[in-house]
């Protein structure tokens, strides 16, 4: 069996209906019925489109209609084979196709594991990392998905230790080498990425050569201001979700807590633009990580169009 996998990304408002259904609903049923290995339902904290309408969960009415992301990790065959079907539901801001090797395969210098388990494993996951010497992992909370083919749905009653969550974790080639042998019989993905900002400091500028780059920022909940900020600078779209756990660099792993004064949990910040407006939007992101968090740039190699528009 190949080792490569694609993921597919799909980007759009928590009230996009696909007909009489609300879009996250249709999109999970297309990934039940496909069986797909691995999916993951992500509501954002705040964020905004090529449209530019802010929307934030700090606002706290019923009517806002916050971010989601839904991830779709398969072989490359199960994942074109519902495409159709996803881009005919309508109502995505952006959808994306990206390559994905098994854990192991095509590692570079600076990688992206992505570690998928339930709910109850997320946290040890983290902190596994984090006493493994990783760069940073961030882990984000799903609210619906599917795990090797089957329907995982987050549900108000019950401890949903199975719905599906997404450990992201960024750092050198060797040291993610050395800790895949201790996550064996997961799901995992590599993904090559620059690394540009670690801890304040300027490492690279992003750059990537292809149509559309992605810029992620990981950082404290201090999302609002840089929200606002690359709002005004034209950024094409911009999307954050937080985490529930996390740590960058020497930092300990902090999170959500029961007993707490305040909250302090991680947040991962997507921009998705064009080479030349990532140039823009760097600027500000580079303004606003003068005194910590991480910061990586990736290829976006492909995008999914409508087929009316392709």
């Amino acid at each position: 069996m190949s080792s490569d996998r694609l993921t597919l990304t799909t980007y759009f408002g928590e009230r996009k209906r696909a007909g009489s259904r609300f879009l996250a609903d249709a999109l999970l049923d297309i990934y039940e019925r496909h069986e797909v290995q691995m999916s993951v339902l992500l509501r954002g904290a705040e964020g905004f489109g090529a449209g530019h309408h802010l929307r934030s969960d700090l606002l706290l009415t019923l009517s806002e209609d916050l971010p989601m992301v839904s991830v779709a990790v398969d072989a490359p065959a199960r994942i074109e084979g519902l495409l159709g079907e996803v881009m005919a539901l309508g109502g995505h801001g952006l959808v994306t196709l990206e390559r994905a090797g098994l854990a192991g395969a095509g590692l570079h210098e600076e990688v992206k594991l992505t570690v998928y388990a339930g709910r109850e494993d997320g946290v040890g996951i983290c902190d596994l990392l984090h006493q493994r010497g990783i760069a940073g992992a961030t882990v984000l909370l799903g609210v619906d998905g599917t795990a090797h083919g089957v329907r995982r749905r987050a549900r108000f009653f019950g401890r949903n230790a199975q719905v599906p969550t997404a450990v992201v974790a960024v750092g050198s080639r060797e040291r993610i080498a050395a800790v895949l042998p201790e996550l064996e019989g997961r799901l995992l993905t590599v993904e090559r990425v620059r690394v540009c900002k670690r801890d304040g400091r300027s490492l690279a500028g992003p750059g990537q050569d292809g149509p559309l780059e992605k810029l992620t920022v990981y950082a404290s909940d201090h999302h609002a201001e840089l929200v606002r900020r690359l709002g005004e600078a034209g950024a094409r779209g911009v999307t954050c979700v937080r985490g529930i756990w996390g740590f960058h660099g020497d930092h300990a792993p902090h999170g959500d807590r029961l007993l707490q004064l305040r909250r302090r949990v991680p947040v991962v910040t997507v921009i998705v633009d064009t080479p030349e407006g990532i140039a823009r939007s760097f600027a500000v992101v580079d303004e606003a990580t003068r005194q910590g968090g991480l910061v990586t740039s990736e290829l976006v190699p492909r995008i999914a169009l409508p087929r009316a528009s392709a």
